[in-house]
Formats: structure tokens, sequence, C-alpha cells
């Protein structure tokens, strides 16, 4: 089979709509079902009502019925005294109310007498406490419109009207078909050169969420001829057509001649990114759609192009999507040639609406999972400014967002830790960058941990420098160790620093701005050592755990970091320093609800019993609030 070697770059937009012109006219077809069944679904057409609800007048109260004209008289100085089978007789809720009565008056306002008679002291109006015939619902009534998602309350409104079977869009089979030699599904396979398969899961709980019923089929190997009975027989047995990974052009990317060869291509490659080797085709009039095997890539592509499909036939019209205007946090330069998905952070900082960018490759699954929207980055733009206005296409509510509680500055494990008490979104910047982000006001609290060369101690100088006459916080996270991790055993005899400059060792760094990376500087000036004497010191990580799994890995031989990222990866650690690891903030926020959260969480027993059970923390402190004027 020839290779395929040329990829298209078309407009995202203009790609769908040119393929729903090839597609045709893409409509749903109906199915009727019973209602009890219905939650969920899309009504095909509008739904009357076939009874009235009430079917009679009924009891609203438990009580007396009565004839009101007759009670017209009864006031507290003149009680009126009813007779039983004559005047009234007694109900309970739900009741039917036969004629002459046309009242109910409730049981605790009737004075029951011995002889049998009841007395009243007020008068009771025409129909009170009675539902009459069609108060809810009148016979002939639109209960539902057509094109309607039928909700749990929508239920009771159908019961009550007399509807046992509604008419409902029928729910679009979706095939998926995942493939790749390198492809598992049992955890206990996983080695090098094998990958778990997730991103058809993922596919079938989207169509299940769009209203579409998922037809995974089992792991199809990198061959054209098994790929292409495939594509057959889930064409014959489905409405769409997932093939994931291999849309590419690749020598094993055999998906686009396959689909040539059943049926016709409309476009592949896509002005996106992630997403571009994405494939747009029809079979038999089906749409059978490529999608690349990266996680981010596959969920994107199928939120563009799935999603549209299985919301036309299944009658939901517009997607539901909630935009927001926000301000980037940071310089971002982006492709002329694609339009740019971007996973971002969102928080509400200040009465006003920041967004920070996460991990932009198309394999960082952690950032759809961390995502608070997405912003689209036109293919004309080369690059947006820091504080620019963007459109940010929500993933979570707006409620939930105002919430959290919005951290940036260095990592530690502890913030995790923490996040699993609260909402918190943390951007892993360094300290410096933290302390710049909060002087812009893009976020609630910067964690830093900065040492002063001159005088050894922490953080304090660096608040003095760049906050000068304002008060601020320090809320006291912990003491912990830094160190050199290695691999089990120090398998290289690591000893300290000088390792790296006289066996030219492989060392993972810290970004730039970062505490760790100031501590590592400030160490090598201490030893009369020079950065370019560091084998690896331009290779940045943005965590401790990055770090961590570096040396693990084997991407490198060392790196410096805190004792319980190596204890968490089960890595040996040599210890550097001490430290002190704080969070910093303008004292105005301490009066915020998410703040107060913040700190309560901190000063708890469960939570520093959480961190000394992580390792290489001193909690003596943590939580306590010292203001810096």
């Amino acid at each position: 089979m020839k290779r395929n070697t040329y990829i298209e770059n078309n407009d995202d937009q203009q790609a769908l709509q040119d393929y729903l012109e090839a597609l045709g006219d893409l409509q749903g077809t109906m199915e009727e079902i019973p209602v009890l069944d219905a939650v969920g679904r899309v009504t095909w057409e509008a739904i009357f009502a076939r009874f009235c609800d009430p079917v009679y007048n009924a009891a609203a109260m438990d009580g007396i019925a009565v004839v009101a004209e007759q009670t017209f008289s009864a006031t507290d100085t003149e009680p009126l005294t009813l007779k039983q089978d004559t005047d009234f007789v007694y109900v309970n809720t739900g009741n039917e109310i036969k004629h002459p009565f046309n009242a109910v008056i409730m049981i605790e306002q009737v004075l029951q007498n011995e002889d049998g008679t009841v007395s009243i002291i007020a008068p009771a109006y025409p129909w009170e406490h009675v539902r009459t015939v069609g108060e809810s619902i009148v016979s002939g009534d639109l209960i539902l419109p057509s094109r309607h998602k039928i909700r749990p309350i929508d239920l009771g409104a159908l019961l009550a009207g007399g509807i046992t079977t509604v008419k409902v869009y029928r729910r679009p089979r979706v095939g998926i078909i995942p493939t790749g030699n390198e492809l598992i599904e049992d955890p206990a396979l996983l080695e090098p050169g094998r990958l778990m398969e997730s991103n058809s899961r993922v596919f079938a709980a989207l169509t299940e969420e769009y209203g579409g019923e998922p037809n995974r089929y089992t792991i199809v190997r990198d061959n054209p001829d098994l790929l292409r009975q495939a594509i057959t027989t889930a064409v014959q047995e489905n409405d769409m057509v997932i093939v994931n990974a291999g849309s590419s052009a690749g020598s094993k990317d055999y998906t686009v001649h396959i689909i040539e060869e059943l049926g016709e291509v409309i476009h592949h490659g896509i002005a996106i990114k992630p997403g571009k080797p994405t494939i747009l085709g029809v079979v038999q009039g089906k749409p059978v759609i490529g999608i690349p095997g990266y996680p981010v890539s596959a969920y994107l592509v199928f939120d563009l192009f799935m999603r549209p499909l299985i919301y036309r036939v299944t009658g939901q019209g517009k997607q539901n999507e909630e935009y927001v205007e926000a301000s980037l946090t940071k310089r971002l330069v982006s492709s002329f040639k694609n339009a740019e998905l971007l996973r971002v952070a969102v928080g509400y900082v200040n009465d006003r609406l920041v967004t920070t960018p996460l991990e932009r490759g198309a394999a960082a699954v952690m950032s759809m999972v961390k995502a608070d929207g997405i912003v689209k980055v036109d293919r004309l733009c080369e690059g947006l400014e820091a504080g620019a206005k963007v459109e940010v296409r929500l993933l979570r509510p707006l409620g939930e967002i105002k919430k959290t509680l919005v951290i940036t500055g260095s990592h530690d494990m502890m913030i995790d830790v923490l996040a699993d008490q609260m909402p918190v979104s943390s951007a892993h910047v360094g300290s410096l960058s933290g302390i710049m982000a909060l002087r812009r006001k893009e976020c609630h609290m910067a964690p830093i941990h900065l040492l002063d060369e001159e005088t050894g101690v922490y953080n304090e100088s660096y608040v003095r420098q760049y906050f000068p006459g304002q008060k601020m916080v320090l809320i006291s996270g912990v003491g912990r160790i830094q160190g050199f991790m290695v691999p089990k055993g120090n398998p290289k005899q690591i000893s300290g620093i000088d390792d790296l400059r006289e066996r030219r060792l492989s060392f993972a760094n810290r970004q730039r701005g970062a505490g760790t990376r100031i501590l590592f500087d400030y160490t090598l000036k201490q030893n009369g050592m020079t950065v370019e004497e560091i084998n690896g010191y331009e290779k940045e990580y943005a965590t401790h755990m990055a770090v961590a799994i570096s040396v693990k890995s084997g991407v490198a031989d060392t790196g410096l970091g805190v004792y319980s990222a190596a204890k968490a990866m089960d890595l040996d650690f040599i210890p550097l320093a001490n430290e002190q690891y704080d969070f910093l903030l303008p004292a105005e926020y301490l009066e915020d609800e998410r703040v107060q959260q913040f700190i309560t969480i901190l000063s708890s027993d469960a939570f520093k019993q959480r961190l000394t059970e992580l390792g290489g923390y001193d909690v003596t402190h943590t939580g306590e609030v010292r203001v810096m004027e």
C-alpha cells in the first residue's frame, strides 16, 4: 500500500461545513419508546396531553368539604355549626369533591363538637383548597415541544398527562475502532513499547454523553487487511465510525487509503493544533472519521467533528457552550499555520477572570483533566501578549471557577494534597514568576522558597524588594529538605555536587525563577562552579515530580528536588539544604473565604499528619500567618 506523504491544511469550520454538505441531508430517525425510558432523549415531535391533571376535582387538604356559599356567615364571634353528610363531609387530600360541595376547610380550622357537628369561625370561598379539573394540565395542552431533551421533571408531566410512550430521535450507533501494535488493555502487560489503550473509552463515554450509542471494537493491529475488514464491518453495523490513530503520514498509517478505497475522503488535514492529521471520510453515505492517536488531539477532534454530527442526528440543534472573556496571564507564541486549541486554567481574582495556558503537548492528557476551558488562537495569529483579552469556552461551570483558589508559583506536593480538600487551580511557574503573577493580580497567592544569598533567610527579602510599602502576608507552609535525587541504590555513587563537574553526570534542572534553581545556582557559586560545567543545565523541568521521574526513567543521573518527591518515586536522596516554603499574598486577601478555608486546612492536624507521611517536611509552623509591612 502506498504511503501518504501529503496532508492538507484546511480551516476547521470550513472543513466541517464541507463535510456536512458531503454527507447530504444528515437527519436523525425516529423510534417510539416507553416514557419511563425517555429521560435524556430528545423529542421527535410535540407532545400533547391525553388527559387532564387532575381528571376530577380533588381535595388539596385534609379537612371537610363544604358548600362555600353556605359558610359566608361564619365569624369568630358567631361560629357556624354544620351537620355531617348534610352540610359537610370529611375528606382527605386527593379525595374527589362531589357536587354540591365546592370548597375544603382545613381540619386544623374545624372545631369538632360532641354531638357530631362541627363549628367554623371563618367562611370558605368557592374552590378554596380544591384542585379543579385540569388545574395542572388540560387535555390537549402542549407538554413538551419537539427537539426537547427530556428531563426527570418532564417525566412527571408526561405521566400526569396520560402519556405512556413517546417518539424520540433514535440514538446513533457509533462504531469505535482503536488501532496500533503498541496498544494493550491490561495494565499488567505494560512494558517498554506498550501503551494502555484509553482513547476509545473516552470516545465511548463522550458518545453516551452527547446522546449516541457507543459500539467499541477490539484493538486492530497495524495491518491494512485487518483494518479494511474492521472498517467495512463497522460501516455495516453502525451509523458513524471512528478510527483512532493511523491517520497521519507514517509508514503504518493506512486509514486514509482504506477510506479512499471504500468511499471518499473529503478532507485529510485540518489547520488545528493539536489534531492536524484528521481524516473526514464518507463510506456508504456514513461518516467515517480518522482521529489522531495522541489523547489531547483525540478529545479535541472528537469534540470538533463528532459532537456536531451526533447533535444533528439526535435533534439537539445548537451545542450548549458557555463562553467568557478573560485576561491572559502570560505572553503566548503561536503557529502562523494552524489554529491552536489551548487548554487553560481560569481563575477569578480581584473581581476579574484570568486565564493561564497549560501544557501544550498533544499527549499531555492531564492538561485536559486540569483544564477549565479552551482558548482558540486564530491560525493567522502569531501570538498574544500578556494581558490580552481572550474568549474562553468553559469546560467547568463559572460558579465552580469563582469558588476556586488560584495559586501560582513554586511547586510542592503539599498543593496536590490541598487540592483534594478544596477547589484549587495551581500553575507551577517557579517562585519568581509566582511573585510577578501576584504583582499583576493574576493569582490569590504565590508559593515561594527564595534564598537570600547574603543573609541565608528565605523569602522575606524578596517580599520587601517586590512589594515595597505594601502590606503583605506570608503563610507558613513547610520546612523541607532539598537534595539530589538518585536511582535506588545510588548506582553511580553520587555523593554531592562535585560529581556533576568531575564525572559529567547528566542533571535534571528546574526552570528559571524556581526557588530550587536559585538554590542550585547558589550552590554552584559556593563551590566555584559554572553552569557550563553542568551536563543538562539547560534542560528544564517544571515540577519536583518531573525531575524525579526523569531520574527514575534514566533520562538524568540526578536532579535537585525535595525529599517527598524522591520518596514518592522510590528514589534515594542525598540531602543538600533545609529551606522554608511559604505562601505569599496581599493582606487584604485574608478576608477572602477561599483564603480562610486554605488557612483552616493548613492548620489542621489531619493535613499536617498527611504531610508528615509524605516525608521530608517540618510542619511545626504550618498555617501560621506572618504580616509584613
